[in-house]
C-alpha cells in the first residue's frame, strides 16, 4: 500500500509567515523608504527647533545623567523632545554644525530612492554630500565664529573647530584659506563643467568685457539695419523664412522634445554628419526646400551693404564675421562643408520610443543564492581533491562568474573536466568554465542565475558610454557579465558573422544593431542594404527606406526579399566599391574618414566627380538559404567586399541559423573576423562559428559570445520588440529627409533595358528625354562629367551614368578615365546639331 505523501512543514517562523519574502519585495522597499523620510523630517524638526531650545538644554545634555534621557520630569524644552534634543546636539554641536544639516536632506534622498520615486544615484549624492558637509563644517568654523560669538554651539561645530586648529598650525590662515577655495573650486566643478568657464572669466575680465562690448555694437548695427527703408527686403525675406522656420519647429517639437536626455551614469563608459553631392543628388534637389537658413552673420553683412553702399564697416564678432563691405560669397569655401544639409532639421529618435524596464537597477540575485552556489562548487571541487584559496562572485543579469583560485599543484585540465558535475550539483541549466580567465590568475565558473533579467534597449541607448562615443558605426549590444554595456565600432570588426540556433536571439541582434546605428547616425552618413530572404523580418523598416536603404534601381523593393535580386545587389556593391577606390586615388587618401575629411574642407573639386561617401551597411538574414539557392555566385561577390570594401566604408552582417561548413566556408570565414555565437545545439556547430567550443553551453534567450580577437565575450543581447521598432520607424519617416532611397550602380556587365543598349544607342526613340539638353550642357561647359549631369538635372546616378554612356556611344564625350571627367569630344553646337540630326535620320 503506497504511503502517503505528506505536506512539508516550513522550517521556520520566518518562512511560516513569508517575512522573508515579504522584505525582499517592492512593498517592503516602499515602506522602509516612507519610514526613512519620517525619520528625515522629524530630525529637521529638532535641529530646527534646537537653534532656539538648544541654549535651554545645553546643561542638561553636557551632564546627563542615568535615565534622565527618558525626560519622566520633561525638563528638555526641544520641540523633539529629549531624542531630538540628543540627536541635535551630537550632530550640530559635536560634530558639525550648521552643515549638519544636510545629513537630514541626504535621508530623504534614499528615502525617495528606495519609493522608486525618482532614479537617483546613491553614491554620488554619499560622496558629494559628505564633501560638502565636511567642506562646509570647517569653513563656517572660519568665517562665522567672529561674527557670531554669542552663539551657544561653535558655527563649524567640534570637527570645525579641531579642523581649523589644526590646518592653521601647520601652514597658517592663509594656507587654510587657499586649501578651502581650491577645495571649493574642486566641488563645483565636479558638480558642473560650467565652473570652469566662470573661473576663466574671473581671471580674464578684459577678454568678457570686449564681448559684451562687441555684442551691443551688434544689436546696435541690427536695430538700425531694421529701421531703414533699403533693407525692407532683406529684412521681410529673414521674416518670412524665420516665419517658416517656427512653423516646422512647432510641427516637430513634440516628437523631439525628449532627443537631449542626460545620459544615466551607472556604468563607467556620436556623430558626423554630411552633404551628399552625388549618390544623393537627386534627393538634395528634391528636398531644396529644406535648405538651412543663411547664417546671421552673413545676413546681417549683406544688409549693411544695402543700406550703407558708400560705407565699410568692420565689427568684429567671434572669427568667423567678416568686413560687412566684402562679398559674403567669398566667404564660402573658409568655413567646411555642414554635413547635414539639406536636412538639417532632421532629429535622431528619442529615448522615450523605447520602453524603460521597471526592474532596472534592482540586484540581479540575492545573497542566499550566491552563498550557496559559494558553497556547493568548494564542496564539489574538494570532493574531486582541488583544494581552492579564494572565491569570489560578479553578478550579471543572467550569468553569475565565479572566480576561484585554485591552490598550489593544481592542474587546470582537471578543473575543465568538472563543468558537467557542477551543473548536476547546482541544477543549473549548464555551466561554462574559463580556464584561466585572460589576464588574470583564476579560473572562472559561469553559472546561469535561477531567475534571469532581461536587458532593455532603453538601458543600453541611455547609458553614459553609448551617449558619449566616439565610434564611427557604434553598435551596442547588451551587457556583460559585470553589468558594464558592451559596445563595438563596426568599422573596426570590420565585417560580422552571426550564427545562432532557431529562436535563441539572433533576429533580435540584427535589430539591436540596425537600432543602434539608427540612434546616432544622420541620414547623409548611413546607408543601409537590407537583404531579407524570408521577408518578414526587416519588413518593419519599410518606412525608413527614403532616408536609410540603398537599392539599385527605383522600381525594386528597397528591403531586397527576391534571391534572384541578390546576385545584382551584391555586383552593384562592387561596382560601388570600385568606383570609390577611384576617388580615393584620386583623392591621395587611405580610406573614406581622410576622404570625407578632404571633401568637407573644400580640398577635393565635385566638378572633378568628388562626392561624399556614406558609410554603407549590408546586412544579410538567412545567409544559408541564400548558399542553398545560389551558392557561389552569391559567395564570390560577398568575399570581395568582405576582402577590401573596409577602406571605402562598406560593411557586411550576415546571419545564418545553420552553422555548417558548407555555409560558412573558409573563404567566408576568413574575411569575417567579427563574430557573435548564440546558443547553438552542438560543440562542432560551435568551433565552426568560433573556432573553439563554448556556444553549446549557452542558455539561450539573447546569451552570446562575441569574438574579435583572442578571447570571445560573454554578453546578454539586449531585448527590444517589435512595437518599438514600429514606433522609431514612424518617427524617422516623418522627419525632413530623403524623398527616395540611395541609387546604387547598375553592375558591370548587365545590359538594362532602360539603358544605352537595347536596339543600339543610335535609336533616338531609345536615348534618354534628357540626351539633347545634356549634350548641350557637356558641350557649353566642355565638362564631360557624372556628378554634373547628376545635379543639372536633378537625377540619379543610375540614370547619368546610363545618360553618360548614350552621350559616349554618340561620339560627344570620350571614354571614361576611372573617376576624371571624360573628354568632350564635339567643339560646338552647330557639330552637335548634325549629330542630332543625323540620329534622327536613321
Amino acid at each position: 500500500m503506497a504511503k502517503k505523501k505528506t505536506e512539508r512543514k516550513p522550517s521556520n517562523i520566518r518562512e511560516a509567515i513569508g517575512l522573508a519574502r515579504f522584505l525582499k519585495s517592492e512593498r517592503a522597499d516602499f515602506l522602509f523608504g516612507l519610514l526613512i523620510i519620517a525619520f528625515a523630517v522629524y530630525t529637521l524638526i529638532a535641529m530646527f527647533s534646537y537653534m532656539k531650545t538648544g541654549a535651554a538644554d545645553q546643561s542638561i545634555l553636557e551632564n546627563l545623567r542615568p535615565g534622565e534621557w527618558i525626560n519622566t520630569d520633561r525638563k528638555f524644552v526641544n520641540y523633539g523632545s529629549s531624542f531630538g534634543a540628543l540627536l541635535s546636539y551630537f550632530f550640530i554641536t559635536n560634530c558639525f554644525g550648521y552643515a549638519a544639516f544636510l545629513i537630514p536632506c541626504f535621508l530623504i534622498v534614499v528615502g525617495i530612492k528606495m519609493m522608486q520615486v525618482y532614479q537617483v544615484n546613491l553614491w554620488k549624492w554619499f560622496f558629494g554630500t559628505c564633501v560638502t558637509m565636511l567642506w562646509l563644517s570647517v569653513f563656517m568654523s572660519k568665517v562665522l565664529t567672529p561674527l557670531l560669538p554669542d552663539l551657544f554651539f561653535n558655527p563649524g561645530g567640534n570637527h570645525g573647530v579641531v579642523s581649523v586648529t589644526y590646518t592653521e598650525n601647520l601652514i597658517g590662515p592663509p594656507g587654510l584659506t587657499a586649501l578651502l577655495f581650491f577645495t571649493a573650486v574642486a566641488i563645483l566643478t565636479f558638480i558642473s563643467k560650467q565652473t570652469i568657464t566662470w573661473i576663466r572669466r574671473m581671471f580674464n575680465p578684459l577678454k568678457t568685457a570686449a564681448s559684451k562690448a562687441s555684442e551691443m555694437v551688434n544689436d546696435k548695427l541690427t536695430k538700425l539695419n531694421e529701421g531703414e527703408d533699403d533693407t525692407e527686403t532683406t529684412v521681410s525675406a529673414e521674416d518670412h523664412t524665420e516665419e517658416s522656420n517656427k512653423k516646422n519647429h512647432k510641427s516637430n517639437n513634440a516628437a523631439n522634445q525628449t532627443n537631449d536626455a542626460t545620459p544615466r551614469n551607472e556604468e563607467t563608459s556620436s556623430v558626423i554628419d554630411l552633404t551628399n553631392f552625388s549618390a544623393m543628388g537627386a534627393n538634395t534637389s528634391a528636398n531644396s526646400t529644406h535648405t538651412a537658413k543663411p547664417a546671421p552673420a552673413q545676413t546681417r553683412a549683406a544688409s549693411q551693404t544695402v543700406s550703407n553702399p558708400n560705407e565699410r564697416l568692420t565689427v568684429e564678432v567671434g572669427k568667423e564675421e567678416k568686413a560687412s563691405g566684402q562679398n559674403v560669397a567669398s566667404t564660402t569655401f573658409d568655413t567646411p562643408i555642414n554635413p547635414l544639409e539639406p536636412f538639417t532639421r532632421y532629429k535622431r529618435p528619442g529615448l522615450d520610443l523605447l520602453k524603460r524596464d521597471d526592474n532596472e537597477g534592482k540586484p540581479y540575485v540575492d545573497m542566499e543564492e550566491i552563498k550557496t552556489h559559494n558553497e556547493e562548487i568548494v564542496r564539489v571541487l574538494k570532493s574531486f581533491g582541488i583544494e581552492i584559496r579564494e572565491i569570489k562572485a560578479t553578478v550579471g543579469p543572467t550569468i553569475t562568474l565565479y572566480e576561484i583560485t585554485p591552490a598550489e599543484g593544481i592542474r587546470i585540465t582537471k578543473i575543465r573536466s568538472l563543468e558537467d558535475d557542477i551543473a548536476l550539483r547546482l541544477s543549473a541549466l549548464g555551466v561554462r568554465i574559463i580556464a584561466p580567465i585572460p589576464g588574470k590568475g583564476t579560473i572562472g565558473i559561469e553559472v546561469p542565475n535561477k531567475k534571469r533579467h532581461n536587458v532593455s534597449m532603453e538601458s543600453i541607448l541611455n547609458s553614459k558610454k553609448f551617449q558619449e562615443t566616439k565610434f564611427d558605426l557604434p553598435i551596442a549590444l547588451g551587457k556583460t557579465i559585470t553589468n558594464e554595456v558592451f559596445m563595438a565600432d563596426l568599422t573596426k570588426i570590420p565585417h560580422l558573422l552571426v550564427a545562432g540556433a532557431t529562436g535563441q536571439g539572433k533576429s533580435v541582434g540584427l535589430n539591436v544593431i540596425i537600432t543602434s546605428l539608427l540612434y546616432k547616425k544622420h541620414p547623409n552618413e548611413l546607408k543601409l542594404v537590407l537583404i531579407d530572404p524570408k521577408k518578414v523580418e526587416f519588413s518593419v523598416y519599410s518606412p525608413i527606406a527614403n532616408h536609410f536603404m540603398a537599392q539599385v534601381d527605383d522600381d525594386d523593393e528597397p528591403i531586397i526579399t527576391d534571391v534572384t535580386k541578390v546576385v545584382r545587389t551584391l555586383k552593384s556593391l562592387c561596382t560601388l566599391m570600385d568606383h570609390r577606390y577611384d576617388l580615393l586615388k584620386l583623392a591621395g587618401a587611405r580610406n573614406i574618414k581622410e576622404y570625407n575629411d578632404k571633401f568637407l574642407n573644400h580640398r577635393l573639386n565635385p566638378e572633378k566627380g568628388h562626392e561624399f561617401m556614406p558609410y554603407i551597411v549590408v546586412i544579410i538574414d538567412e545567409f544559408g538559404d541564400l548558399i542553398m539557392t545560389a551558392g557561389k555566385e552569391v559567395e564570390m561577390p560577398i568575399a570581395r567586399i568582405a576582402q577590401l570594401a573596409r577602406a571605402v566604408g562598406i560593411h557586411m552582417i550576415i546571419a545564418t541559423q545553420r552553422p555548417t561548413t558548407s555555409i560558412i566556408t573558409g573563404n567566408i570565414k576568413a574575411n569575417f573576423p567579427g563574430r557573435i555565437a548564440f546558443k547553438v545545439s552542438s560543440m562542432m556547430d560551435s568551433r565552426i562559428i568560433l573556432d573553439r567550443p563554448g556556444a553549446n553551453q549557452l542558455i539561450g534567450m539573447g546569451d552570446m559570445l562575441y569574438l574579435n580577437g583572442n578571447e570571445p565575450t560573454r554578453v546578454q543581447c539586449a531585448f527590444i520588440n517589435t512595437p518599438e521598432i514600429v514606433k522609431i520607424n514612424e518617427y524617422i519617416a516623418n522627419q525632413a529627409g530623403p524623398v527616395q532611397p540611395m541609387e546604387l550602380p547598375e553592375p558591370k556587365g548587365d545590359d538594362d533595358a532602360n539603358g544605352a543598349g537595347g536596339n543600339g544607342p543610335g535609336d533616338i526613340g531609345n536615348l534618354d528625354p534628357f540626351f539633347e539638353e545634356a549634350a548641350r550642357s557637356v558641350i557649353i561647359s566642355q565638362q564631360g562629367s557624372t556628378s554634373m549631369i547628376q545635379r543639372r538635372f536633378s537625377i540619379g546616378y543610375n540614370r547619368a551614368g546610363r545618360l553618360m554612356d548614350q552621350l559616349e556611344s554618340a561620339g560627344i564625350v570620350g571614354a571614361a578615365h576611372g573617376g576624371k571627367p571624360r573628354d568632350v569630344l564635339v567643339a560646338d553646337e552647330n557639330q552637335l546639331n548634325m549629330i542630332l540630326s543625323q540620329m534622327k535620320q536613321k
